[in-house]
């Protein structure tokens, strides 16, 4: 399913490392939601670590960060230990929400193909509507950009 700007963003339930349920529609702040490979790899911890650094900033800004992938929440809990980061990582292990979002898709590493998360980012207003999507995400930098997107809206 591809999903477009300006559209209501699907609503989920997930398993959060707060020990909570994290349920998107009873967010009233503007979210961050980014998809991501694999807890501990180089590029998912570049990015959730930048993500990290400027979290007191989307706070500041009415927002908040969320990470998602299919690492179970245990593997979760570890990664935002060892990293200490700031906000919220979300399990979707049965892959429900990672499919919804359209963000499960055939990759290519060293000449083979397979089935993994395309790393994305929505950018979801207050009000539940997408308003920014990046799709095969580059990490570096990529917290900075998802700011200044957000800068436009507040």
């Amino acid at each position: 399913m591809k999903l477009k700007l300006n559209q209501k963003a699907p609503k989920f339930e997930l398993h959060s490392t707060s020990g909570n349920i994290f349920k998107i529609d009873k967010i009233k702040k503007n979210i961050i939601l980014y998809f991501y490979p694999k807890d501990d790899t180089p590029g998912c911890t570049l990015e959730s670590r930048d993500f990290s650094k400027l979290n007191n900033i989307f706070n500041k800004n009415s927002t908040i960060v969320v990470g998602i992938s299919k690492d179970t929440i245990s593997s979760h809990i570890k990664f935002k230990k060892k990293y200490k980061l700031k906000f919220d990582l979300l399990s979707d292990d049965k892959l429900k929400v990672i499919k919804k979002y359209g963000v499960w898709g055939q990759k290519k590493f060293l000449g083979k193909k397979y089935m993994g998360i395309i790393r994305s980012t929505f950018l979801i207003n207050s009000k539940g509507k997408i308003i920014k999507i990046w799709s095969n995400v580059r990490v570096k930098d990529h917290a900075k950009e998802v700011l200044a997107e957000l800068k436009k809206i507040v």
